[in-house]
């Protein structure tokens, strides 16, 4: 140890031992986690190039990119003469907001009504339970489901109607498209190609992101099908066919955003996401590609959030590293594209620190968020809207709020006009090894099992989940962690704050009502109307092809959705062949 750093050792005993002790003694309720004090001790040693560099390149501590765009939002809005951003002035093709419900046509309206008030992006679509479970709308397992989380979508008929609005300079090559489903994200992909080629718009020229993260959903969300192995036959498929014929189109959008959010820790949900990004680039490699052929494309939704803002920064940052030396040390990647962590969504709080009671101060929490996320390299997004536990996330007052307190960041604020600015600080620096430290030693536990396959099926993530989830609760129980408005400051003198609603639901109570029967029609008019004879070869086809697992499915599915085939008659043929899978006991 150097002399300063001995010299610094012999003063921090020396406060401790004195004015901390003193004060800690005057405040009995504190203690030393109460006021954490960081020195050039706690992150020694420390090589500035090795363990954080510049932004946009290895290890990208610092940021993802050299630059964040959004940081000339001040000066579009200047040049815009105050009434907003310019359109198209260095930005980039995105779908629109997550959204759609009812039936297909529902949705289509919602999109044209988007698209009227000056939409440039594609549809980000939510699917019902019954379409994320590949079920159609006349299972008797989807009876009250129909169009309820979601969208409904049975055939390419549905996506037909949904992309009805999306023509001319709003074509399929000149748009965005996101679709979180995941089991059966490949029928879902299958169609999206199937509606180019009905165009005659090249695969090439398409750009989207389907979800199609499904070792997540065996762990966190619960909507899965096969069992896992089979499952990842099916997403080698995926990585395979998008490669070879999709390049602009991204493979998956990885989402330890749900792990957290399903009640992991901070280090679960890093090393959890780690285990499983590491699961989809060895499908791919093992499918013969080299990784920086493909790797590029891997996206994450975004990972999990909290209300304490320096870990979420750190975690952040201890991310991206993480997943560098992963891609670069364990895959050989050379490409530093492949290495980079691509998420929309930076640090937030996410939707479980949000509140039902005083809804309104979910906004501040939410902006906690977006400040975490512009210190530590992302946008200034809150996120999730401050009605989110009400179960109003579309509101329009919601999101204009949300919208706004980002653009004061970004504007007023200025915090996008200094990349990394916790770079260098003891207390950042120290706070992000422990993250990643603890990250990594939860990853080599899971990979000495045999990595996030195994995992799930001895049930280690979900009993861990169920764990830290039963153990997050109890702390709000016992007013170990505190939450204002629900087990602290709840004084009849406190107020619940409201606000009014200005702009109605888009979507009418009545057309909800109904959205199921009327898929229902469609659907009977649809399987009357097509090619039973064609089904049922295609169907005996596909049975034949998922039997031997050298096939890639995909093309095939893409001649299966062109005849109208079901979603669910496919998943239905994919049971037979694979099974459906047995969660094991998280207890």
């Amino acid at each position: 140890m150097s002399e300063d750093l001995e010299r610094i050792k012999e003063a921090r005993r020396a406060w401790e031992e004195g004015p901390l002790a003193k004060a800690l003694k005057r405040f009995p309720y504190m203690d030393k986690d109460s006021c954490r004090f960081y020195t050039p001790l706690d992150i020694e040693p420390f090589d500035f190039l090795e363990k954080v560099g510049f932004p946009g390149t290895y290890p990208f501590t610092a940021g993802t990119f050299p630059v964040e765009p959004m940081a000339g939002l001040t000066r579009l809005a200047s040049l815009a003469g105050g009434k907003g951003e310019i359109p198209g002035a260095g930005g980039q093709t995105r779908a629109a907001i997550y959204s759609g419900y009812g039936t297909p046509e529902d949705t289509r309206d919602y999109y044209k009504g988007l698209i009227e008030q000056g939409s440039r992006g594609g549809p980000n679509l939510a699917f019902d339970l019954p379409t994320q479970c590949g079920y159609d709308s006349d299972h008797p397992l989807a009876e009250g489901e129909v169009g309820k989380v979601g969208v409904c979508v049975d055939t390419l008929a549905d996506f037909e109607t949904i992309y009805e609005p999306y023509r001319g300079d709003l074509d399929l090559d000149r748009i965005a498209s996101n679709f979180t489903i995941n089991a059966p994200a490949n029928v879902i992909i299958a169609m999206y190609a199937a509606l180019a080629e009905k165009r005659g718009i090249p695969l090439e020229k398409l750009r989207a992101t389907p979800q199609n993260d499904i070792l997540k959903e065996y762990i966190a969300r619960g909507t899965y099908i096969f069992p896992p192995r089979h499952a990842l036959r099916l997403f080698r498929d995926s990585l395979v066919f998008i490669t070879r014929h999709m390049p602009n189109v991204n493979i998956t959008s990885i989402g330890g955003y749900h792990i957290r959010e399903a009640g992991a820790t901070r280090e679960q949900d890093l090393a959890f996401s780690m285990a499983i990004a590491i699961e989809y680039l060895r499908v791919g490699v093992e499918a013969g590609l080299q990784v920086d052929e493909f790797a590029p494309r891997f996206t994450f939704n975004a990972f999990g959030g909290s209300m304490e803002m320096l870990k979420e920064i750190a975690f952040q940052r201890a991310a991206r590293r993480m997943y560098a030396r992963i891609l670069k040390e364990r895959f050989g990647a050379r490409d530093e594209r492949s290495m980079r962590i691509r998420q929309a969504l930076g640090a937030h709080i996410g939707p479980s620190s949000t509140t039902l009671q005083r809804p309104l101060n979910n906004l501040t929490r939410a902006v906690i968020g977006a400040v975490a996320s512009a210190l530590s390299g992302g946008r200034p997004l809150p996120f999730p809207p401050y009605d989110e536990p009400l179960g109003l996330g579309w509101s329009v007052e919601a999101l204009q709020l949300a919208q706004d307190a980002g653009r004061i960041i970004a504007c007023e604020a200025r915090l996008l006009e200094y990349a990394d600015p916790f770079a260098g600080s003891y207390c950042m620096e120290a706070l992000t090894d422990e993250i990643e430290s603890a990250a990594w030693k939860e990853l080599e536990k899971i990979e000495g099992m045999g990595g996030a396959v195994a995992a799930i099926e001895n049930g280690y993530m979900q009993r861990e989940i169920a764990r830290s989830a039963y153990e997050r609760q109890r702390a709000v129980e016992r007013g170990e962690r505190l939450v204002v408005g629900v087990n602290c400051f709840t004084g009849e003198h406190e107020l619940e704050v409201t606000t009014n609603r200005l702009v109605p639901n888009p979507y009418d109570p009545e057309r909800r009502e109904r959205a199921e029967e009327r898929q229902k029609a469609r659907l009977a008019e649809i399987k009357s109307s097509r090619d039973s004879r064609e089904v049922a070869r295609l169907l005996r086809e596909l049975k034949a092809l998922a039997e031997r697992e050298e096939e890639n499915l995909l093309p095939h599915l893409v001649e299966c959705v062109k005849a109208y085939v079901t979603e669910g008659e496919i998943c239905d043929v994919l049971r037979e062949v694979f099974g459906e899978y047995q969660a094991a006991s998280p207890f």
